[in-house]
């Protein structure tokens, strides 16, 4: 062959491998890379529908609570609630079916958790999850095993409900893989005691859990050493039970229109014609249906911003003295007994000390603080020239108006009321600084001692309170009157009891004059002491174990379990010097429903104050407790219910979002007294004071710009978008690398 014409070959094969490399640049640069790209928006769009449809404050049509999420300036909404009450009163006892609807208003699979309040003696023992047309009824377990149920359950894409007590007047409610646009309706029943106070019957429905302070934790520091070898470790055991964790809540702005919907409808059947049946703070309609039955509902919806109080009265000539009830559950009959005490006038000239203490923090702001101010007032005024009194104010800080109790003196009683006159709500609620001064009784004095504490409670410490009124209440009775339109109920029944006093509530600054002088008649009226129950038969089990005094209007309930109802119950006391006996025939009890779980929410409670006061070992409280709850299907600090649906839901590669309900500030409550703040923000998680996500003034920390803290553990895009994006610049390194090597061998 010519060297012509291989040369000519030659020059064809390097224009055939330039062009070659041409068009394997052209495929890398341009066709590879675009691919890539492509292939990356997908995955990211796909990634994007599957995570929270981000939106920001200004993009909102309605009232929402946007909860803020990773993104900067980017939020997401939360799940919507309605709740419906429906009660059957059925003589003195309430079943109540609570149905709570949960609607997640977004395009994403969300976990929502809601905190709610109930009566603080409600007995929770049912749980249905409704979803579609499928009814799944709920487990009573331990309550670390409901929690492994219900987690393995979300894991799984299933629907599930979770039911736990966080206090026992406080739940939560988490409700897993809630689909995007779908509701799911949770169905819980309880059961709880008619309440029977100065003539009065009452029936509370509690619908907010109010901003809790969580105070310096002053428990003392318990430390073991571990030695080895003649050196060692101290280990700190922490004393602090679960009664004393921070309670968290997302709270709605002022100013938003988002409300949770109530819905409330009582159907009444006092067991005697029932007269004068108002609602204290809710519009309400009445519909008399006969002699004896009422049916009773809310005017339309209503915020959940303040407690439900339903009251009654039998006709003056017919009203009850004592109340005998059965039931019969399984092998065994509960009974349920009120009983008055006797009407004796007072003794003349009685000499007494009463220590007032005032609540002057930052949750009393705005309506609460007028009341307490008005209802001490009221009670300074009632003061006789034989008493002694002193003042304690608190909020971070304590000041007792007097070093001791003084005499009750026109100058001291005028000098008193100025104080209370100035007094602002500012500040945390440090109550149990407070609660030591008003229990101290170093002087021994003679005579009667009582103390009456007026405050909202909304603290998150409430054993360690509980546990100082057992050991230290001495001769002192502890009256707790409660301010406010949602205060911690259970505190104050608790402190009351313990303290051998009464829990009186003024939700309204109409009531401080009928409420103060409903409490000073008891303050003034013979108590009934050393009382004590019999039963001419044996095996009788009854609650509570420790009887109260009892005072003028205030009836003694008791619960007891026994094998078959006959014979006689006996109730003992003293008035003054004289002896009082009443006797109750047991076979002449009327039945009832809802007894047997009342008895055993009663034996909880009884076990837990038998711990606080020593009587027995938390391990053995803990086993009582156990076994109760198991056996009468109710919900306690160690017991929840969980329900699961075993269908899958959720598709296994879509994420789950958390999203906590959101609660109003109880209604009368500040805000900006309350945080220190104006209520201009968009997003608040309640936390308790010393967190750093919520500005409460309290001791030595002034106050400090508060931080959108409900931030959420969304998603993240999970997706090889990021990969492809490395491979298409890769590829186009290697183009770039091809492209130089086939025009240097092109100009060689």
């Amino acid at each position: 062959m010519s060297p012509a014409i291989r040369h000519s070959r030659n020059n064809v094969r390097a224009v055939s491998l330039s062009q070659f490399c041409k068009l394997i640049w052209f495929v890398n640069m341009l066709i590879l890379p675009i691919l890539a790209v492509a292939l990356s928006l997908l995955n990211m769009a796909s990634a994007r529908a599957e995570t929270p449809a981000y939106m920001t404050p200004n993009a909102v049509q309605s009232g929402s609570l946007l909860l803020q999420s990773g993104e900067a300036g980017q939020y997401v909404e939360a799940p919507r609630l309605a709740t419906d009450f429906n009660i059957d009163v059925s003589g003195p006892t309430a079943r109540a079916r609570l149905s709570q609807v949960f609607e997640n208003p977004t395009n994403n699979w969300v976990e929502g958790l809601y905190v709610f309040p109930l009566p603080d003696d409600s007995a929770v023992y049912s749980l249905k999850m409704i979803v579609g047309d499928r009814v799944i009824v709920a487990d009573i377990k331990e309550k670390k095993a409901a929690r492994e149920i219900y987690e393995k359950a979300k894991s799984e894409g299933k629907k599930a409900a979770l039911i736990e007590q966080q206090r026992p007047n406080i739940f939560t409610n988490a409700v897993a893989n809630l689909g995007p646009n779908e509701k799911v309706i949770i169905q819980i029943e309880y059961q709880q005691a008619v309440r029977l106070s100065d003539n009065r019957f009452s029936l509370r429905v509690p619908l907010v859990v109010a901003p809790r302070y969580n105070p310096e934790n002053i428990e003392p520091i318990v430390e073991t050493a571990d030695m080895q070898g003649g050196w060692g470790q101290q280990k700190t055991k922490s004393t602090q039970g679960s009664d004393n964790d921070a309670i968290e809540t997302p709270l709605v702005m002022p100013g938003e229109d988002r409300i949770n919907p109530v819905t409330i409808t009582v159907n009444l059947k006092a067991g005697f014609p029932a007269t004068n049946i108002k609602s204290l703070y809710h519009p309400v309609r009445i519909d008399q249906q006969n002699e004896q039955t009422s049916k009773i509902t809310l005017s339309g919806e209503a915020a959940a911003d303040r407690d439900f109080v339903l009251e009654w009265q039998a006709a003056e000539s017919e009203m009850p003295t004592v109340g005998l009830f059965r039931e019969r559950v399984g092998n065994d009959d509960y009974l349920l007994a009120y009983v008055t005490s006797p009407l004796v006038k007072s003794a003349a000239n009685v000499s007494r000390e009463i220590v007032f203490v005032i609540d002057n923090s930052g949750s009393m702001g705005g309506t609460s603080m007028r009341q307490a101010k008005a209802s001490l007032d009221y009670a300074l005024s009632r003061l006789k020239p034989t008493d002694r009194f002193n003042v304690i104010r608190f909020d971070d800080t304590l000041t007792k108006f007097f070093d001791d109790s003084v005499p009750a003196t026109a100058l001291n009683i005028t000098n008193a009321r100025d104080y209370v006159a100035t007094l602002e709500a500012v500040g945390g609620t440090e109550m149990l600084p407070a609660l030591h001064a008003a229990l101290d009784d170093s002087h021994q004095k003679d005579g009667l001692r009582q103390i009456v504490f007026l405050t909202d409670g909304e603290i998150s410490n409430e054993r360690q309170m509980l546990d100082v009124i057992a050991s230290r209440r001495d001769r002192s009775r502890l009256f707790m009157v409660g301010i406010g339109s949602a205060p911690n109920t259970y505190l104050m029944n608790k402190a009351s009891e313990l303290g051998r006093g009464t829990f009186t509530h003024i939700g309204a600054v109409e009531e401080v004059n009928e409420r103060m002088r409903e409490l000073f008649e008891k303050l003034e009226s013979p108590i009934v002491t050393n009382v004590k129950a019999s039963f001419s038969q044996e095996g009788i089990s009854l609650t509570p174990g420790l009887l109260p005094d009892l005072y003028q209007g205030e009836p003694l309930v008791l619960a007891a379990r026994t094998k078959q109802v006959s014979g006689t119950m006996t109730i003992e006391g003293t008035v003054g010097n004289r002896p009082w006996t009443v006797t109750l025939p047991l076979d002449a009890a009327s039945p009832a429903e809802g007894i047997s779980k009342i008895w055993a929410r009663r034996k909880i409670d009884d076990t837990e104050v038998d711990m606080k006061l020593g009587k027995i070992t938390a391990l053995a409280a803990d086993t009582r407790i156990l076994s109760l709850a198991l056996e009468h299907h109710l919900v306690t600090r160690l017991t929840s219910l969980v329900a699961v649906d075993q269908t899958p839901s959720r598709p296994a590669n879509v994420p789950l979002t958390r999203a906590d309900i959101p609660l109003q500030l109880p209604a009368g409550w500040d805000f900006e007294t309350l945080f220190g703040i104006p209520a201009d923000r968009n997003v608040l998680d309640h936390a308790d004071a010393g967190k750093e996500q919520i500005v409460v003034r309290s001791k030595n920390r002034p106050a400090s710009p508060i931080t959108p803290a409900a931030t959420m553990p969304l998603p993240q895009t999970a997706t090889p978008a990021m990969l492809n994006m490395l491979q298409g610049l890769s590829v186009m390194f290697i183009g770039f690398l091809i492209f130089w090597l086939a025009r240097r061998k092109e100009n060689a």
